[in-house]
């Protein structure tokens, strides 16, 4: 019987212990919150040559939480489960043209659940030139990048943000 106490009796002080100990313990975890606001987009073109009579260029702009801010995607806030999938924000807008240059400008509204104020928001965008004059569009000119790093705007506020870009 002694063989059969000990173990038992381990294990339980093992739990008192483990327990007592954690109760001193703060929560480390970041606090989630929800995060919303707008992303105001104005892509400043250079045409560089001249583009075909009928070619409409568009933007297309993206965006998502920073992985820092979204849990179980590399974050630092594991214990909050709270998000099931990343959000994703994206807008498309069509340029006006005059002579060489372009401005084609989007919004992006958000809110999202469940994210932590740091990190920000991760940009991607990719500015298209079509030409629409046959019987299938045509990808006359095409520029992106993707992976720009964005602060969050002040809660319910708006981030400008402008690109002067050679098109």
């Amino acid at each position: 019987m002694t063989r059969i106490r000990s173990p038992s009796l381990l294990c339980i002080a093992l739990l008192a212990s483990a327990s007592a100990l954690a109760a001193g313990i703060p929560d480390l975890r970041a606090s989630s919150l929800t995060v919303s606001g707008i992303y105001s987009l104005t892509f400043n073109l250079n045409i560089a040559s001249a583009l075909p009579a009928e070619t409409t260029i568009t933007c297309r702009a993206q965006i998502v939480p920073n992985p820092q801010t979204v849990p179980d995607q590399g974050g630092f806030d594991p214990g909050n489960r709270q998000l099931s999938a990343i959000p994703v924000r994206t807008v498309t807008g069509r340029a006006f043209v005059t002579g060489s240059t372009a401005i084609c400008a989007a919004e992006i509204p958000f809110s999202w659940t469940g994210m932590s104020a740091r990190g920000g928001a991760v940009l991607s965008y990719e500015i298209d030139a079509v030409n629409g004059s046959g019987s299938i569009p045509l990808l006359i000119r095409t520029t992106g990048q993707q992976n720009i790093g964005v602060a969050f705007p002040a809660s319910g506020g708006s981030a400008r943000l402008n690109f002067n870009l050679n098109f």
